[in-house]
């Protein structure tokens, strides 16, 4: 049995409404139709299909690697909501403080609704082994900043500002929260051993 909803008892203080969620499922959905609709092109003779519309191509185009910036922006996202303090702590409670607020507005606006909070603590702690894969991975990410294209950073950013958003949901968005934090936790563990104690096991 699989469960979606992450422990109490380890989790960072937060809080999440239905407008901000609306917003970060919007940028899954963006983005992932986006990258369906990479999947279409003209075809090579440059035919195209039934009323000027394209002729589907082969398919190579939805190449699931492609989306991989996306959700390792969601992956880093997570890890940010994960930080009890800190730069990326602060900085992820400004991405959901925008998503809450920018979807707050459409949906009042849109619905006449205001929003409510679905989540206020649903994303499990970072540990100190974790503080270490993530220090390392910020440092990596921004000596190599300028190695990536914009269109890639683009995408990476779009998918961190979703994981301030998703990540710390209940049900089946928390599972991405519980993989990815303790993963991460377990992995600091895992170098920390290696590195220090010289214990691999």
């Amino acid at each position: 049995m699989i469960t979606l909803a992450a422990e109490l008892g380890s989790m960072t203080s937060t809080t999440l409404t239905s407008a901000g969620l609306a917003v970060g499922i919007g940028l899954l959905a963006v983005e992932h139709v986006k990258w369906w609709r990479g999947g279409t092109a003209l075809a090579a003779a440059g035919g195209k299909g039934k009323k000027g519309g394209p002729v589907e191509s082969s398919g190579k185009s939805r190449d699931p690697r492609k989306l991989i910036p996306f959700w390792f922006g969601i992956a880093f996202g997570t890890l940010a909501v994960a930080c009890p303090a800190g730069l990326l702590g602060t900085g992820a409670g400004f991405l959901r403080w925008g998503g809450n607020g920018i979807g707050d507005l459409v949906m009042s606006k849109m619905t006449g609704q205001t929003s409510s909070t679905v989540a206020s603590a649903s994303a499990p702690a970072l540990t100190g082994n974790g503080a270490l894969v993530v220090t390392a991975l910020v440092i990596a990410l921004f000596l190599l900043r300028k190695t990536f294209a914009k269109v890639l950073k683009g995408t990476w950013w779009r998918g961190v500002w979703a994981g301030t958003l998703l990540a710390i949901g209940t049900g089946t968005f928390a599972a991405i929260g519980n993989a990815v934090v303790p993963g991460v936790n377990e992995l600091g563990a895992y170098l920390m051993n290696g590195v220090v104690h010289g214990t691999l096991l």
